[in-house]
């Protein structure tokens, strides 16, 4: 049996970690939420590369994890360069907005993008946005969003603070002089999509949301050469460890919540 570590600056990467247990039910997973270091999108990039290398060693060194999933926009865009760099030889999968998906689906050729600050100025991100536009064979056009405070009202499932930033942010994407509207919405933190029902309200039907789990999941499955889910297996034995390096109780009630996960958390200094 497979054990894979997951890492997030808090809760968010739990919806990462809700698509890895529908696509690899018999793996154990090692999920930790940073919350000692929250949020990371509005830290420095050499901040969260150092976070990124100390959580990548303390899970190595205390779980013997078989792979990582950097469960993380901003830690993808920031340090999982670096994470390859250091370990050569092991599965290191990370998640980035869904830019590619949201392209091939949009009618109008205006795709919304609602990240951290992190990832929207990062260099990794610019990268693909500017290598998106120009290959394709249709006008296209991505509008992005840095959305500070977001994760944290998330994290502190804050419903009044996530519906308010919600209507701001989106608001704010809807602003700029594009002449063709917005019909697909990037989910660009792994925290949003825990917003999606507020978002969904906000844009109507007609925009497709679309998010990075699913895809993230199946590409895990695929470096550690597991067969996809027959839909007969049952959770894996050991289940799920969740740590936190802050407080656990949050982490513990947010997977209880939106996993419907009934596990302890467990402090974990790193």
């Amino acid at each position: 049996m497979k054990t894979i570590g997951v890492f997030d600056s808090g809760v968010g990467g739990l919806s990462v970690l809700r698509a890895l247990l529908a696509e690899m039910p018999q793996a154990r997973f090692v999920y930790l939420a940073d919350g000692a270091h929250a949020p990371y999108g509005e830290r420095s990039p050499q901040q969260v590369a150092e976070r990124a290398h100390r959580i990548t060693d303390g899970l190595r060194g205390h779980f013997g994890i078989d792979a990582l999933v950097v469960a993380c926009n901003t830690a993808t865009a920031l340090a999982i360069e670096g994470l390859r760099a250091q370990h050569p030889e092991w599965p290191i999968v990370g998640v980035e907005p869904a830019l590619k998906p949201a392209a091939a689906i949009t009618r109008t050729g205006h795709v919304g993008v609602m990240a951290t600050r992190g990832t929207v100025e990062s260099e990794r991100f610019a990268r693909l946005r500017q290598r998106l536009e120009q290959a394709s064979e249709k006008p296209l056009h991505f509008s992005c969003q840095a959305c500070d405070g977001l994760a944290d009202a998330i994290e502190r499932n804050d419903r009044p603070a996530i519906e308010s930033l919600c209507q701001r942010y989106w608001s704010a994407l809807q602003a700029g002089l594009v002449s063709a509207p917005i019909d697909t919405l990037v989910l660009g933190c792994t925290h949003y999509p825990f917003a999606a029902d507020v978002l969904q309200e906000l844009t109507g039907k007609a925009v497709t949301l679309v998010e990075t789990g699913v895809p993230v999941a199946r590409r895990t499955r695929a470096v550690l050469d597991q067969p996809p889910p027959n839909g007969t297996e049952g959770p894996a034995p050991s289940g799920v460890v969740l740590l936190s390096t802050g407080d656990p109780a949050p982490l513990a009630q947010a997977a209880r919540r939106w996993l419907d996960l009934d596990s302890p958390g467990q402090h974990f200094a790193c």
